[in-house]
């Protein structure tokens, strides 16, 4: 068991390591610092604002900031960081009888950079002033009293108990992001834009430089915060409308402002952990049934068709494209909600949230991309998943993208077909050179079925063979389940298709799932 992603657990995913802790080195800020001789001067500010400095900063040559901090604190680790806590009673708008507040991250440790913290009031920008103050020090040494600036956010609501004010998401490290729905702890990512993800040439990571918080009114249960994106490659603009609840949802809108041509862009990315499960255990010695964030991503196909894909921890790193035109929606989904599904007493992995992107207008043509990276432990996230546009961003152009964020327990929306339950995989009895597939369907076909009604499987193997197949039911989950034997031969990667269908027709999502010894 990983004590650093013990330790993320406890400080309430405010350090998100997003893969390695080299990645976020990448990230880095170009924020102008705030005066700490001079009042903050209020400046205007609407919904257009951000757009025309993305714009105007794209038209400029790429200028990142040095991350250099007082010595005190340039060398600073986790528990050093963690040690830094936010006062409450400090907190924007604390006390001021409205629905959220705002703590803030020092800077130090992997969040070097200082990122631009201002507050929208009555169409008024005003810098937010740092106050080395606002913190708590378990180390004294650690109070740095020059005007060192903020790293992050954090937004607080009542989103599990009236009156008590909990975090519910959190800006930290490039662009990342995460927030959870009541009920939940933290689980995946999400970030505002990929390029190269998977490319064996690197990543680049963008950085949200700068925030605008506009206070909300008394009452008003959502909140809107503004974000300026950058990076060698572009400059962007993204509108956030945040309403924390039973599901956490985010609006989204999004100006891209690319400075050269990017052929692999990302729009959406999510990023979680898979580990292992029942279907992909195979070097992993481990008392726990599974661990992971995510365990399938799903797709709502533009045609309408429900996919779903069972994750894996890779022995290489592994790239799907699932082509489309204008999905519905796609998704790192959470589909195992009890305890002993996981028995992890600390991670609690019941209670993450499943992520799921609804693109709002027509997308065009292009792809899901899901990027699977080798991981020997469950502190690295490992799991990329985002919408790849068919044709590249061209450098000097604009491109918008709106789209809401459903930060929850399942899809947001219903389904009457049979749904995934569960994969498993094993050796084939008697069968050295197969595999045993179990899959589990559960769902709204199975509610009322008719005295000796009967399902049979689609199945594909590309190569491969799929053989011995049995449909019965289960009824410890009142669904049904198939089992089969799958013979790769001598293939190397194998892709794997099944679908339950009924007299009429299919009546399940598709099971879709890659292979490999």
């Amino acid at each position: 068991m990983s004590i650093l992603r013990r330790d993320l657990v406890k400080l309430g995913a405010g350090l998100t390591l997003l893969g390695t802790a080299s990645r976020m080195a990448h990230a880095q800020s170009t924020a102008t610092p705030t005066s700490g001789t001079t009042a903050p001067q209020p400046t205007p500010f609407d919904d257009g604002t951000v757009r025309i400095l993305a714009q105007r900063l794209s038209k400029k040559p790429y200028s990142p900031p040095s991350p250099t901090l007082p010595n005190a604190i340039a060398n600073m680790d986790f528990d050093q960081f963690r040690s830094i806590a936010f006062n409450p009673e400090k907190a924007l708008w604390h006390g001021q009888n409205l629905a959220f507040d705002v703590e803030f991250f020092p800077r130090g440790f992997l969040y070097k950079p200082r990122i631009g913290m201002n507050e929208v009031v009555a169409g008024q920008s005003t810098p937010i002033p740092y106050d080395p103050d606002v913190f708590t020090y378990s180390n004294p040494v650690l109070r740095v009293t020059d005007d060192l600036g903020f790293s992050g956010l954090r937004l607080r609501y009542a989103i599990n108990t009236p009156g008590v004010m909990e975090e519910c998401a959190v800006f930290l490290g490039a662009s990342y992001f995460r927030a959870v729905a009541k009920g939940q702890n933290y689980g995946l990512s999400a970030r505002a834009f990929a390029d190269g993800t998977g490319n064996p040439k690197g990543e680049e990571f963008a950085l949200f430089r700068e925030f605008w918080l506009e206070k909300p009114e008394p009452g008003v249960e959502s909140i809107v915060i503004h974000a300026l994106l950058d990076s060698p490659s572009l400059t962007g603009a993204f509108r956030f409308t945040i309403r924390p609840g039973d599901t956490t949802v985010f609006d989204v809108q999004s100006s891209l402002f690319p400075r050269t041509d990017i052929t692999e862009s990302g729009i959406a990315p999510l990023t979680g952990m898979f580990y292992f499960d029942a279907n992909e255990r195979n070097h992993v010695d481990d008392w726990r049934p599974a661990a992971h964030d995510s365990e399938a991503l799903q797709i709502w196909t533009g045609a309408g068709q429900q996919l779903y894909r069972p994750l894996i921890n890779p022995t290489d790193l592994q790239f799907s494209a699932f082509e489309d035109s204008s999905p519905h929606g796609f998704g790192l989904m959470q589909r195992k909600r009890s305890f002993h599904d996981y028995e992890d007493l600390a991670l609690n992995y019941q209670k993450r949230p499943s992520l799921w992107i609804e693109p709002i207008g027509n997308w065009g043509d292009g792809a899901v991309d899901l990027v699977e990276i080798p991981t020997p432990n469950e502190v690295n996230d490992n799991i990329v998943s985002f919408w790849r546009p068919r044709q590249p961003m061209k450098g000097g152009q604009e491109y918008s993208y709106i789209y809401r964020m459903y930060w929850g327990w399942d899809t947001p929306w219903p389904t009457q077909l049979a749904r995934v339950a569960a994969t498993r995989i094993g050796g084939a009895t008697d069968h050295p050179d197969a595999r045993f597939f179990a899959i589990d369907f559960t769902g709204a076909p199975f509610q009322n079925v008719p005295q000796g009604a009967n399902f049979h499987l689609i199945s594909q193997a590309a190569p491969g063979t799929i053989r011995n197949v049995v449909v019965e039911p289960n009824p410890e989950i009142q669904g049904w389940r198939t089992t089969f034997e799958f013979v790769p031969g001598d293939a190397k990667m194998c892709e794997l298709q099944a679908q339950l269908a009924g007299d009429q027709g299919p009546i399940s999502e598709k099971w879709m799932y890659r292979w490999t010894p």
